[in-house]
């Protein structure tokens, strides 16, 4: 497990099992990864998506029924996460995201044309998504994202959080 990830991890679980305690069956949106074990670990079965385009191709999330969804650092990376949180056919969906730092700009991978975030989002747009796309918040959370470097960004990491964690629940897609 990559070092650094450890405390979001714990932060995401802690949250996750708050909202939809183990046993529970969940989609999680993205492939299989680090997270998807950890939460098959704490009792969830966990289904993931195949990799597709989530701004295009919706058919796993339509068609999959499940006790929630979840979508952890995914919407960020998306062109258009409204079409696809519209379109999640479960009544419950945990998200996190990373948050916009007013001191960094947003993430782009220099090696990986994937890996960059479209968007980062400021709370209270996330919340404005989430709802017009048709969830009501039930609850939130928030953390920091401290780095073991010396400078002014460091320090502001760790005062200023950088990941929103959200609950949401509405009726299902018919």
């Amino acid at each position: 497990m990559v070092k650094h990830h450890i405390k979001r991890y714990n932060h995401t679980i802690q949250f996750l099992q708050k909202v939809v305690p183990a046993p529970a069956t969940i989609l999680d949106l993205g492939v299989r990864n680090e997270l998807s074990e950890i939460m098959e670990s704490y009792g969830y079965t966990v289904i993931n998506t195949d990799g597709e385009d989530l701004d295009l191709h919706f058919t796993n999330v339509e068609k999959v029924e499940v006790d929630a969804v979840t979508a952890f650092e995914i919407f960020e990376h998306l062109i258009a996460p409204f079409n696809v949180l519209q379109r999640v056919n479960a009544k419950k969906i945990i998200t996190t995201v990373p948050l916009k730092l007013w001191f960094a700009n947003a993430y782009q991978s220099k090696t990986d044309k994937w890996d960059r975030h479209y968007h980062e989002f400021e709370d209270w747009q996330f919340d404005w998504l989430l709802e017009k796309s048709g969830w009501q918040i039930k609850t939130t959370q928030k953390w920091t994202s401290p780095v073991r470097k010396i400078g002014f960004r460091p320090i502001l990491r760790y005062f200023t959080p950088r990941y929103y964690a959200v609950y949401a629940e509405r009726e299902p897609c018919e």
